[in-house]
């Protein structure tokens, strides 16, 4: 079995190809060739979290493991890959770099399916790192000439702009108003930007949000677009607070529970409309870090990078 540290996952995961293998990932699941074990949790009394997403493509299948401890600003990942047709142990791969660049690249190519082809200008809500990847990823599909940035805190938000070529914004609004794309990458409790800032046909993605009691997007935000998408409904009923909470004056429209409207990314068919808002609720699969880790693992083995365990 093969040991993978953080460096050389972001050395064999360029975004680009991250993208691609994210919209193959949605193509087998689609057609019934990939599985997705959605995200459990396990909170213990002294209050750290064990995370587990599994999911299943090509010749391999895994699991996604990762701690949470708030108190001490602690986060752990890791991926254990198989090969599915003798069950055998192939690959731990720490994985924080991972989940980052597979986060972007599920934004990537939703953006690819839902944005305009013309998008040039992007408006991003935080500038931590899972900010840095999103854009990123709508660099990779879109010729963006322009990312306007806005972050509550103002050192994080400098550094963020002079590394990722963007425009720092002195207000929320002043980033997202006008915008094409719209990515919210916080960990907000209340939604951070207003529905009148979104202009028609923009895409919108919401990355920032992946528990049930937290959301980024105002619920009539999701009322008035035109397309609402997850990357799972399963997972969405369990953690995505934006849905949840907006219940069915959001994307319900005449559902009980705020769904009715939904669309997985997996059934979402390429196509950009005008007068359209579309929004992307990322929530991150088992899935996405199977595809991205198989990936890692064969250009490890093919360029000779890490180091066997036992």
């Amino acid at each position: 079995m093969l040991y993978l540290i953080e460096s050389e996952v972001a050395q064999l995961l360029p975004m680009n190809v991250c993208v691609g293998l994210t919209r193959r990932a949605f193509e087998d699941l689609r057609a019934g060739k990939a599985q997705n074990q959605v995200r459990r949790r396990l909170t213990v009394p002294a209050g750290s979290v064990l995370h587990a997403l599994a999911g299943a493509c090509g010749n391999y299948f895994g699991t996604k493991l990762y701690s949470t401890n708030v108190r001490y600003g602690l986060r752990e990942m890791l991926v254990l890959l198989f090969d599915a047709p003798t069950g055998r142990a192939l690959a731990l791969i720490e994985a924080e770099q991972l989940g980052q660049i597979r986060t972007g690249a599920a934004t990537g190519y939703a953006a690819d399916l839902l944005a305009s082809p013309n998008a040039s200008v992007a408006g991003i809500i935080g500038s931590g790192r899972q900010a840095r990847t999103q854009l990123e990823a709508v660099r990779a599909v879109r010729s963006i000439q322009t990312a306007r940035v806005w972050s509550r805190r103002r050192d994080a938000l400098e550094q963020f702009c002079q590394e990722m070529d963007a425009t720092p914004a002195e207000t929320a609004e002043a980033a997202i108003r006008g915008a094409d794309v719209v990515i919210t990458a916080t960990n907000a409790k209340d939604p951070v930007l207003e529905t009148a800032w979104i202009k028609p046909g923009a895409f919108v993605a919401a990355i920032g949000s992946n528990q049930g009691n937290r959301r980024e997007l105002p619920a009539d935000l999701l009322a008035a677009a035109g397309l609402v998408v997850v990357d799972s409904i399963e997972q969405a009923r369990i953690e995505a607070g934006d849905l949840i909470l907006a219940g069915d004056s959001g994307a319900g429209g005449s559902g009980a529970d705020g769904f009715s409207r939904v669309v997985e990314l997996k059934d979402v068919d390429a196509g950009w409309e005008p007068q359209r808002i579309s929004v992307f609720e990322s929530l991150g699969l088992g899935l996405e870090d199977v595809a991205a880790a198989a990936h890692v693992y064969e250009q490890a083995v093919a360029r000779n990078i890490g180091r066997p365990l036992g």
